[in-house]
């Protein structure tokens, strides 16, 4: 049987394999969300990776992805299932158009076939062997009263339709919740899932994530690029700029094929920030500044 830093620094090297530089904080989280068949809450400003985390996860593990995006308004029939409404009804025309019809047809119509899977019943179960990582994105814009059923289905691992009975997971996925903070999560979410959270990475770390997501970029460009966008979180910008943004503004300098000067970070500004004032703020002269800042390192 392996041991537990063992597991923990293989998930590292799987993890490093698809893409995604996870240190041993968040690997240890992942493991252990998996050992005690518990949710994982990750936690943290827009652009850090969370939802990549899952993405990355499921294919280091070989597992199929599920993904339910939540937002305002989110209702359960679209997070569970719903019965298909206008196939149930051409059935219904059909049947009778062979003859008279009698109670058997509401068990016809009312069968497996017609059922639309959403993302919790798909991932509770799944229609293959594959297992599941199941990534409830964005948690915190949904509202309370979804939340209050993720709390069961999570609780219980089980989604009952009332046409069919219970159906019970027969092996649980693994489950990745993410969360910016755009409202406080219940306590009752929190205490039943393990929580880590992910800040922005430091300067060597964002490297190492850079490079691995852009393979022709110039070391030298990377790092000064990432030694600029840390500089860019410290100066109090409206929004700060996420490692995906970091990635993308390394694209496109390397797409240009040129290197980190005003100028270039003048043009290329908005790969980096997205917000008007923010961007103003850059082009006037900040940008130039700290472009000579991490030209000094």
């Amino acid at each position: 049987m392996a041991e537990p830093g063992d597991a923990v620094a293989g998930l590292v090297t799987a993890l490093a394999g698809t893409g995604y530089v996870a240190d041993r904080e968040l690997a240890l989280a992942l493991h252990l969300a998996e050992v005690l068949e518990l949710p994982v809450l990750l936690e943290g400003e827009p652009g850090v990776g969370k939802t990549a985390v899952a993405e990355a996860l499921a294919v280091a593990t070989g597992a199929r992805l599920v993904r339910l995006q939540c937002y305002e308004g989110l209702a359960a029939h679209h997070a569970l299932y719903e019965w298909d409404y206008a196939r149930q009804l051409l059935a219904i025309r059909m049947a009778e158009a062979r003859g008279p019809v009698g109670d058997e047809l509401r068990s016809e119509v009312f069968a497996p076939e017609f059922l639309l899977r959403r993302p919790l019943l798909e991932a509770i179960d799944p229609q293959d062997d594959r297992p599941v990582v199941l990534l409830v994105d964005e948690v915190d814009r949904a509202d309370q009263e979804f939340e209050a059923l993720l709390l069961e289905v999570l609780g219980q691992f089980q989604v009952t339709v009332p046409e069919l009975g219970t159906i019970v997971a027969a092996r649980r996925p693994r489950v990745v919740l993410t969360a910016n903070r755009t409202r406080a999560l219940s306590d009752a979410l929190r205490r039943r899932c393990l929580y880590h959270w992910l800040p922005y990475p430091a300067i060597d770390r964002e490297v190492q994530i850079v490079a691995a997501r852009v393979p022709g970029a110039p070391e030298e460009l990377v790092r000064r690029a990432c030694a600029l966008v840390a500089q860019v979180r410290d100066g109090g910008y409206r929004k700060a700029p996420g490692v995906s943004e970091t990635v993308d503004w390394v694209r496109a300098l390397t797409a240009l094929d040129v290197g980190l000067d005003a100028d270039t970070a003048h043009d290329t500004a908005g790969c980096l920030v997205k917000d008007a004032t923010d961007l103003a703020r850059f082009r006037a002269g900040d940008g130039a500044r700290l472009v000579r800042a991490v030209g000094a390192r």
